[in-house]
């Protein structure tokens, strides 16, 4: 298993967290020439690749009138271009594996607009567009695409994290589906799954 984070720390953190020799390695995905790196130096040191997990993302909130144009690009340049760029330098080492899956993980917010998240949002349809071209494109490579959309997730990336804490989907909510997709007869390809916590906060 390899896993990636902005600084060393944090991907050899998360790394440990896994165990397993899992290795970490740094990396920025808005940055194409570090992604092509990367991704290079993953297949080399573990003999290929057989899954990609696109996790990345950032969420800046604000209404479109006020949202800079610099947070506007990070979120598609962290949400939709650092997708892009690691799914590509990727699909070689996966069409090589003959049994290769990638999941991409979305949001409901790529379903589901609301106000003062133009940005999160645009970059969540995007990446559903992206996934369901790309498993057309791939299938006949033997490699399955899967876009995960989970509703609110009891992390602290987004809105009134500590509040989220007693009903929404745990982060092992969303590894479990993971890892379920991973187990299914490679005749099934589950292209879109929706999760949402079964209890929602009223109000």
């Amino acid at each position: 298993v390899a896993i990636t984070a902005r600084s060393q720390a944090d991907a050899d953190k998360a790394a440990a967290e896994i165990g397993h020799g899992a290795r970490g390695y740094a990396l920025d995905v808005r940055q194409y020439a570090q992604v092509k790196t990367v991704v290079a130096k993953v297949a080399a040191d573990l003999g290929g690749i057989d899954i990609l997990v696109n996790n990345a993302g950032v969420w800046l909130f604000a209404p479109i009138a006020d949202m800079s144009a610099e947070d506007f690009d990070t979120v598609i340049q962290t949400n939709v271009n650092g997708l892009f760029y690691v799914t590509r330098e990727a699909l070689p080492h996966l069409r090589a594996s003959k049994s290769a899956y990638i999941l991409n993980v979305s949001s409901l917010a790529g379903r589901n607009a609301f106000p003062n998240a133009g940005a999160y949002c645009a970059s969540k349809h995007a990446v559903n567009g992206l996934s369901e071209v790309l498993f057309q494109e791939v299938r006949n490579d033997d490699i399955r695409v899967t876009y995960l959309m989970p509703g609110s997730v009891a992390t602290d990336f987004g809105r009134g994290t500590a509040a989220k804490q007693d009903w929404a989907l745990q982060p092992s909510d969303v590894g479990e589906m993971v890892v379920d997709l991973l187990h299914t007869s490679p005749r099934a390809l589950h292209s879109r799954v929706e999760m949402r916590p079964a209890k929602p906060q009223k109000g």
